[in-house]
């Protein structure tokens, strides 16, 4: 079975209207009339996060509310883009609401298994599930990211998300192989944000910062060392919270081999560690979304010492 109808008629929900939900929201609405979305934070309150996406949403004219049911009533096409640990918990959210035959396209960064027990949420209500690994930043490629797709019902979806702009290629018919292959990489991208952090705010510690990065280039010449660790130090702080939670979901995917995941465990604490200070203003105002934009890692570097280098 192909997709229920022409996907530029598709009604579409989006679950979670963070960063990646806005620009899905922004792109989409340039092709599709009916957009809807929710957001737990919507109902959490008078806070600057849900008056934002209020805002935004308004502006596109889609519809926002923080209720799961009633924003996906009537969608052909969910797609969920919430963070790693909610993966299970928005399905079963979304699962008494979802009319038959609804596509549900999980773009959660979550282990094979969660994954796995999503899916067999959705299908029981009569959905069909996909998953869905995004493979990079989504910022830079918007909804041309490019996505590997698995489980039985993606090669039925694929064209449809060709036709609204996604990249999107089947990985697999079998459930986990895509969001292990996102799983796996994640070891090595995740934890090397977390490693450049550590390596080069030490070096800057112990002045020797000029002298690591010639050696780096010596030994990397392929990687503009400097530019590459303003924009780690920047995505960490801005977004280590969510990058915490996918990594423990990484965590997670190594140990369901038997293999201890030492590295990925280091990196989420790092990640985590991060955000933490981003929360307590280390790095701006405290909420806001001005950190994080200098041009030059040192200045962020320099601000991770004055709190916790002791003062002489």
């Amino acid at each position: 079975m192909t997709f229920p109808t022409p996907a530029l008629h598709w009604n579409i929900a989006l679950v979670g209207y963070g960063e990646v939900g806005r620009i899905l929201a922004e792109d989409l609405r340039m092709y599709i009339k009916t957009v809807t979305a929710c957001d737990l934070k919507v109902g959490a309150g008078d806070t600057a996060a849900a008056a934002a996406m209020q805002d935004h949403a308004s502006k596109l004219g889609v519809a926002l509310s923080a209720t799961h049911p009633g924003t996906v009533a009537g969608a052909d096409l969910v797609i969920c883009a919430v963070t790693a640990s909610q993966t299970v918990a928005a399905a079963e959210a979304c699962a008494p609401g979802l009319k038959p035959g609804a596509f549900f396209l999980d773009l959660n960064s979550a282990s094979p298994a969660a994954k796995i027990r999503a899916a067999g949420i959705i299908e029981k209500a009569g959905g069909r599930y996909v998953e869905a690994a995004v493979m990079t930043s989504v910022p830079p490629y918007r909804i041309r990211v490019p996505l590997l797709l698995g489980g039985p019902h993606a090669t039925a979806i694929e064209p449809g998300l060709k036709v609204l702009g996604f990249e999107a290629k089947v990985a697999s018919e079998k459930l986990g192989v895509a969001s292990a292959t996102k799983m796996c990489r994640s070891v090595m991208i995740k934890g090397l944000e977390a490693m450049v952090i550590e390596s080069f705010t030490a070096a800057r510690a112990y002045g020797v910062e000029d002298a690591v990065i010639a050696s780096l280039y010596e030994t990397f010449p392929g990687i503009d060392w400097e530019k590459q660790a303003s924009y780690f130090f920047q995505r960490v702080i801005e977004h280590g919270r969510r990058r915490s939670e996918e990594v423990r979901e990484v965590a997670v995917t190594v140990r369901e081999i038997g293999l201890t995941p030492w590295s990925a465990q280091g990196t989420a604490e790092r990640q985590a560690w991060v955000a933490d200070l981003a929360e307590e203003g280390l790095f701006g105002n405290k909420g806001s979304k001005e950190f994080a934009r200098s041009a030059d890692w040192r200045i962020e570097a320099d601000r991770i010492l004055a709190k916790v280098k002791p003062v002489k």
